[in-house]
């Protein structure tokens, strides 16, 4: 897919601050420093529409990046490294679990996660919390430049049993240095907008 007028539109943290054109919205989730803004800028080519940060957990709203009106990046706070404080977590988790029970735009959830190591107790705790919203959720194994090509698919079938020993949820590599995996992921993500 090639996105040609890519935005940042609005960071939220309350319904009545969403966009309202109904657009279907593809989110992300991940711990903090898993790379949910790298690939927003990987996926439409871009440097600098989302923005990346050396510190962990500065992400404290939802940000909307409109895709040339035709669907929406939603890049949720990271969770695990943050120096919030605890009434700072309280609220960030209160309205990101509001957004994801409650917004009916959701079309797809890509749960990313990082390939070189295994799930985390957090990370499972946040699968097992998309998997009880119901919605339909791809899990991206994301920095797969940082292991060597041979060992890739080997590795996403790992964490694959790891986290979903059903099968059920496709798991695909991801790396915003090795562009080769992007079109698995276009194809992907293009199913449910069009489901939308």
């Amino acid at each position: 897919m090639l996105i040609k007028n890519p935005k940042f539109e609005i960071s939220a943290v309350r319904p009545n601050q969403y966009p309202a054109n109904r657009l279907p919205e593809i989110v992300l989730v991940g711990k903090s420093n898993v790379g949910k803004s790298s690939f927003v800028n990987t996926m439409i080519n871009r440097k600098k529409l989302a923005r990346t940060s050396s510190e962990p957990g500065k992400t404290r709203q939802i940000n909307f990046y409109n895709m040339d009106d035709s669907f929406y990046f939603v890049d949720l706070p990271g969770y695990g490294y943050s120096k919030m404080s605890k009434k700072e977590q309280e609220q960030v988790g209160k309205f990101i679990e509001e957004y994801l029970f409650h917004r009916k735009e959701i079309s797809l959830i890509i749960f990313l996660i990082d390939i070189r190591h295994n799930p985390t107790e957090n990370d499972r705790l946040m699968y097992n919390y998309i998997i009880s919203s119901g919605l339909p959720c791809l899990i991206l194994a994301n920095k797969a430049d940082k292991i060597a090509k041979t060992k890739v698919d080997e590795t996403v079938k790992s964490l694959q049993k790891q986290l979903n020993p059903l099968g059920d949820i496709t798991t695909l590599p991801f790396s915003s240095e090795r562009k080769v995996y992007q079109d698995n992921v276009w194809s992907f993500i293009e199913s449910f907008i069009a489901l939308s």
